[in-house]
């Protein structure tokens, strides 16, 4: 493998560590209503599961309540089986088509409880990183040793792989205060 094509796996590799928990984090609720919350909720329908996304639409008609327009009214009462079984907490009412999800207020034991998952999503995205780091080192070593390239390539090459792992672990601390500070607000 060349070193082009190590740095871009790399880069690939880390950014998708961190991508990773951008998702992880969307799924964590916080006191506010927002339509990713229940993107991951899968409902069973036609003999099949499904994403949520793809039986109706949903909305955000005020900042603690979520909407699921239906397109199938016999579904109805699926999508309400699925969003109350999901692990968010959440008791929806359906009013015809529309299933309503009326977002509750988080307790202060929830938030630190949602804090901590958030911290253990983080910790993971850093070891995930960590893991890519010495797979390119292992690579560029490799490299180094074949004679591809010399000592002080391999200084450089390190170094700026040490750089992107520092990158993406600043990432990764930047969107775990953001997501404290949005589940810690009240």
């Amino acid at each position: 493998m060349d070193i082009k094509s190590i740095k871009k796996d790399t880069v690939r590799r880390m950014d998708g560590a961190v991508e990773v928990l951008h998702k992880e984090f969307a799924g964590l609720r916080t006191g506010r209503a927002a339509a990713s919350l229940l993107e991951p909720i899968n409902v069973e329908a036609y003999g099949t599961t499904m994403p949520i996304s793809q039986v109706g639409t949903i909305g955000v008609p005020e900042p603690r309540m979520l909407t699921v327009q239906v397109w199938d009214k016999g579904l109805v009462k699926a999508v309400e089986r699925a969003i109350m079984e999901s692990s968010l907490g959440l008791n929806p009412a359906s009013d015809g088509q529309l299933v309503r999800v009326p977002i509750p207020a988080l307790t202060e034991e929830r938030r630190v409880e949602l804090t901590k998952i958030a911290g253990k999503y983080a910790e993971e995205a850093r070891v995930a990183v960590r893991n890519v780091r010495r797979h390119a080192m292992d690579e560029i070593k490799r490299a180094e040793k074949d004679g591809d390239i010399s000592e002080d390539e391999h200084r450089v090459y390190a170094q700026d792989v040490q750089d992107l792992t520092n990158g993406s672990i600043r990432k990764i601390d930047e969107a775990l205060s953001n997501k404290e500070q949005e589940i810690m607000q009240v």
